[in-house]
């Protein structure tokens, strides 16, 4: 107890030596173990140990207060790294130590070696529903929603009309749509833009129209007074007001694209997309493929995900909520 009292109360470059030590030597200890067949409680323990030791070197460098700007963002982008690296280790760990069946859960390293082993098929699924499918759906739903946003906002009828039915398109189930979209437009990827177009556009409309309605009462006033026309005061007033809200709605259609994409081609397609390979690999009980698409979907979303915010950070620099960033 004394020695885990001296550790806790060293600073934090000794400490971050120390727990990163004590987790690699862990971490080697579990593999041997399992490599030369050991009891399952050992194998538990050494992992428990890596645990505890990953987690208290994660939570010493979250602690860290750097004053420059280039060490908080790398300390930004470290901690949490650290953290999805333990949780691999601890899969590869659980899977190897409970010899777990590759059908039901394989090992980190079985989807890297599948991962790029099958780096062309998985590049041909990738231009097939991304590339073409989620890109043409998202700038179609979220252009659409966007102007349909501008003509509501412009008029109490369409705001009475077309709120309700977006209401009800977006509680459309998309196992229910897809189908309908497939038969409509074929089995190729215009289909798949199609029920990405569904999934996009209400959340869109409705983020707009709150955005058009959040510039303040006084800046209004403002503008009435310059004797500014309702265009006018739409490009310089209200419309940069919104764009919080917009770019809202775009990375939440970000996520929303790519699933709606995948979940559209289990219902029919070419022979390639990542719906498709999932949907198949899964009836070979080929898990490992499955996971490997699952990487590319989850790498791409977050991508996708990472470029609107970046883009945002330069269109609403001004923004109280940017200013920090």
């Amino acid at each position: 107890m004394s020695r885990v009292a001296s550790l806790l109360n060293q600073p934090a470059g000794s400490r971050i030596v120390v727990t990163t030590g004590v987790a690699l030597v862990a971490l080697a200890t579990a593999f041997a173990l399992i490599g030369a067949g050991a009891s399952g409680l050992l194998v538990a323990l050494a992992a428990f140990l890596f645990w505890l030791a990953a987690w208290r070197l994660t939570a010493t460098l979250a602690a860290l207060d750097p004053a420059g700007v280039v060490a908080r963002r790398a300390l930004g982008i470290v901690v949490p790294a650290l953290f999805g690296l333990t949780l691999l280790a601890l899969w590869e760990l659980a899977v190897r130590g409970l010899n777990v069946p590759v059908v039901l859960l394989p090992a980190p390293s079985m989807i890297a070696e599948r991962f790029a082993a099958s780096l062309p098929i998985l590049w041909a699924d990738f231009r097939q529903t991304f590339l073409k499918a989620v890109i043409a759906g998202y700038a179609m739903g979220c252009g659409a929603g966007f102007l349909a946003a501008i003509l509501i906002d412009r008029s109490p009828f369409l705001r009475r009309g077309l709120l309700p039915i977006g209401n009800l398109v977006s509680a459309l189930p998309i196992i229910g749509v897809a189908p309908i979209m497939v038969m409509w437009f074929g089995f190729d990827w215009p289909s798949k833009a199609a029920v990405v177009v569904v999934m996009t556009f209400f959340p869109m409309l409705v983020n707009t129209v709150a955005g058009l309605a959040a510039a303040g009462a006084m800046e209004r006033d403002l503008m009435r007074t310059y004797g500014a026309s309702p265009r006018a005061t739409l490009l310089k007033l209200r419309l940069p007001a919104a764009m919080p809200f917009v770019f809202n709605a775009l990375k939440i259609n970000s996520t929303l694209a790519l699933i709606g994409a995948i979940v559209a081609e289990f219902f029919g397609t070419p022979i390639v997309g990542m719906g498709f390979r999932i949907s198949a690999e899964i009836g070979r009980l080929n898990t490992d493929m499955v996971w490997a698409e699952i990487v590319v979907a989850a790498i791409a979303g977050s991508l996708f995900y990472a470029g609107v915010s970046a883009i945002e950070r330069l269109v609403t620099f001004w923004h109280p909520s940017m200013r920090g960033a």
